[in-house]
């Protein structure tokens, strides 16, 4: 009997999951109610509260369920990357971070295309629902990454490394909401599924950007 209570209390966690990840991904984080996100998981609002606490604790499971699995991956690849103990190759650290997620997008098995237009929606949600995921999920894996950029990069400022991450960061986002477009408008040269082509061609791009010229940029006088 306890075990049977169990088994449905997860697979309502998980219906609930679903049918989130799915809406939001149809509709946006403001445009999806919690009445049509129960309606579809056939469960009641009560089984919202009990299993994530309030709307903004479902939204931050559902990215935190693919984004989990992901981020120790690249941590794992990190650490291979950088076994050997000497100063680690920046193509091998971007690789670490950039193939983990590129992976899951082209993955049906794990929600890959769902996740993919879900990421693409985030990039416009207005509002801060997604702070919880960022210090949970996400700065703890950047602050990592961040290190080992430096360990790549001594060259550069704190400062100018974090303008090159930032731009670097927005090509990859691109990428991934952005990269079913892209067969369309190469009119067929470019083939999106070519998943390892996709991600040597992002982290030769990236690390030429972060490796290119000095630290002496134009800024407006003040």
């Amino acid at each position: 009997m306890k075990k049977r209570l169990m088994a449905r209390s997860v697979d309502t966690r998980e219906r609930l999951l679903n049918a989130a990840e799915s809406l939001l991904a149809e509709r946006g984080i403001e445009a999806t109610s919690m009445r049509a996100i129960t309606s579809l998981a056939r469960v009641n609002l009560a089984a919202v509260n009990y299993h994530f606490g309030s709307k903004e604790g479902l939204i931050v499971a559902v990215y935190a369920r693919r984004l989990g699995p992901v981020n120790k991956e690249r941590l794992a690849l990190l650490a291979a990357a950088e076994g050997a103990g000497a100063k680690p190759v920046l193509n091998d650290v971007l690789r670490s971070y950039v193939a983990p997620v590129m992976h899951l997008i082209h993955d049906a098995s794990r929600g890959g295309e769902v996740f993919m237009r879900l990421l693409g929606r985030s990039l416009y949600e207005p509002g801060d629902y997604l702070g919880q995921l960022f210090r949970d999920e996400v700065e703890p894996v950047l602050n990592t990454f961040t290190a080992a950029l430096h360990r790549c990069l001594p060259q550069l400022s704190s400062e100018e490394l974090f303008w090159r991450m930032h731009f670097g960061g927005g090509a990859l986002a691109y990428t991934l909401a952005q990269i079913h477009r892209l067969e369309m408008l190469s009119k067929g040269a470019c083939d999106p599924k070519d998943v390892e082509g996709v991600i040597s061609r992002l982290v030769d791009f990236v690390a030429a950007g972060m490796q290119t010229g000095g630290q002496q940029v134009r800024t407006k006088k003040k």
